[in-house]
Order: structure tokens, then C-alpha cells, then sequence
């Protein structure tokens, strides 16, 4: 819900206040410390509004030193970090885990397993990076758009690299076997629940059927086709 202070305040201060909040998120800064330095701000920018002041008065003319001395000024949230990249790492792996899950007992390579979790990394540091910048840099709409279309286009071009180098060089190869691709799979369908509940949204998993379960069942069909035949 808003308060009485945004809902009054131009929307010139209004947009600044969101983009410091994405800068103080990507940044790492805790949730509630950001909650309350922008309540605080939406407060100082009223009344400066109040007196006839813009916002320029209040940041001076740029905005990225003030959003810079805030964040400064506050203490990085590591477990919180540590928390996102988890999620997103796991999160990411467990697309490739679920196909695979279709297919039989996991497997994967070593060069596979190290360049999930670096592509998961580099994604990471691309997203926080390119919020930051986003936010704190007046920039053009198609300039926006590029510069999520590249971030979004990355971790695909990766995952091509990936998959290319990976055949052609040898790493040793995991294999889980049944019991413990069993427990993959229950850890993996928990953490998906389990993130889904927390979000308040099943976007994940409805994404997640739509990837999978295609493929699955045509593989199934095409199985019982030549089962028929023969």
C-alpha cells in the first residue's frame, strides 16, 4: 500500500524513489534498512515540494553520487545475497534437472556442473549490474531495452557454449544412480514448491511443465507407436 507522502509527490521524486530502491536492492543492501531510508526520503522530498523545492534540491544534479552516498552510508546484506544466488543458481539447474529426470538416471559431467553454477554467477552479477546501472543513469527506453535483451540472450549463448565444449572435451561424468537421483528429484520438486509458496505465484512450475512435459509425452506416444508396430 502506499503512503499518503508518494501518492502526493511528483512523478519526477516518485520515479526516483523506485529506481533507489532497485540501486539499494542490486547493491545488497537489506529490505527493511531500504524500506526505511525511502519512507525517510518520501518525507524530506514532501516537504521540500510542500515549499516550492524540487527534488534536485534534495539530490542535487546527480542522482547516482546521492544513491551512491546512501548506499554507501549502509551495511551490505551477505546473507540475504547469498540467499538470491542460491535460489537462482539452484533454480536454474533444476530446469536442466527436471528434463533430465524424463530421460532416466542423472548424469552429468564435471565441465557440466562447473558451468551451470559460472553461468548461474555471471547471469547474477549481469542482473544486479545492469539494475544498478538502469536505475541510476538516465537512459532512453530502446537503450533499456537493448540492454535487457542482451542480459536476457546471455545465459543462452552461454548455455551454447556450454553444450558445444562439453562434447568436445572430456570430463570425468557423475553418475547418480537410482537412489540418489530419486533423492535429486524430491529435493529438486520441494525447493520448486517451496519457492513457488514463497513467491505466491506458480509461474515457475507452470514455465517449467511447458519446457517438459511436451517432449515427455510425444516421447511416450512416439514409444507406444513402435511398441504397436512391432
Amino acid at each position: 500500500m502506499k503512503s499518503t507522502a508518494t501518492v502526493n509527490l511528483s512523478s519526477k521524486s516518485k520515479s526516483f524513489l523506485e529506481d533507489l530502491r532497485v540501486y539499494l536492492f542490486s547493491s545488497g543492501k537489506n529490505s527493511d534498512g531500504i524500506e526505511s531510508i525511502v519512507e525517510e526520503l518520501e518525507v524530506h522530498l514532501m516537504e521540500a515540494e510542500k515549499n516550492g523545492k524540487s527534488i534536485d534540491n534534495i539530490i542535487g544534479q546527480s542522482p547516482k553520487e546521492y544513491m551512491d552516498q546512501i548506499s554507501n552510508e549502509m551495511t551490505t546484506d551477505y546473507r540475504s545475497w547469498f540467499k538470491y544466488i542460491v535460489i537462482i543458481i539452484f533454480g536454474a539447474f533444476s530446469f536442466t534437472i527436471i528434463n533430465d529426470l524424463f530421460k532416466g538416471n542423472l548424469s552429468y559431467s564435471l565441465l557440466e556442473l562447473i558451468g551451470h553454477v559460472c553461468i548461474a554467477a555471471i547471469f547474477i552479477l549481469g542482473i544486479f549490474s545492469a539494475f544498478k546501472y538502469v536505475s541510476a543513469n538516465n537512459i532512453s527506453r530502446g537503450k533499456e531495452f537493448a540492454i535487457y535483451y542482451v542480459l536476457g540472450m546471455l545465459p543462452l549463448g552461454l548455455y551454447i557454449g556450454l553444450i558445444f565444449f562439453n562434447s568436445i572435451i572430456e570430463t570425468p561424468v557423475i553418475q547418480f544412480g537410482t537412489t540418489w537421483t530419486n533423492i535429486t528429484a524430491i529435493i529438486t520438486f520441494v525447493f520448486l514448491i517451496a519457492i513457488s509458496w514463497w513467491a505466491r505465484s506458480w509461474v515457475v512450475i507452470i514455465i517449467l511443465a511447458l519446457l517438459t512435459l511436451p517432449d515427455y509425452l510425444l516421447s511416450q506416444f512416439a514409444l507406444h507407436d513402435d511398441t504397436y508396430t512391432y
